[in-house]
């Protein structure tokens, strides 16, 4: 074979396996970087949802006990129960259509 001396020394064994935990240990740390949750908090979409049903169940549930109210006292069953039914849906539906055209950027108006 050939007597001439190779272009670089060879590594002793101890330097390589420090220099594969040394990458691994970075891969490592990469990977826990990559994977980490990127939301800390509650996500917009989930609030503007919870938001909605709020306001479903609030204009559904107010005009109810309004209704009733009215029907207790004026003696026009089933009339005011229905008619504040129907208020508080439309109330709720227009709460709903100004959340959603107000920009996510935008503070809520105060009437």
């Amino acid at each position: 074979m050939s007597d001439e001396k190779p272009a670089r020394e060879p590594i002793a064994e101890d330097a390589r396996i420090d220099a594969l935990e040394a990458r691994l240990k970075a891969a490592r740390e990469r990977e826990e970087v990559r994977n980490r949750p990127q939301i800390s908090g509650t996500d917009a979409n989930y609030r503007s949802g919870n938001r909605v049903l709020a306001d479903l169940l609030g204009g559904l549930l107010g005009g109810t006990v309004i209704g009733g109210t009215i029907d207790y006292f004026a003696g026009t069953s089933p009339w005011g129960l229905l008619a504040g039914l129907f208020l508080g849906i439309g109330v709720a539906f227009r709460n709903i259509f100004r959340m959603a055209n107000t920009q996510s950027g935008d503070p809520p108006k105060g009437d």
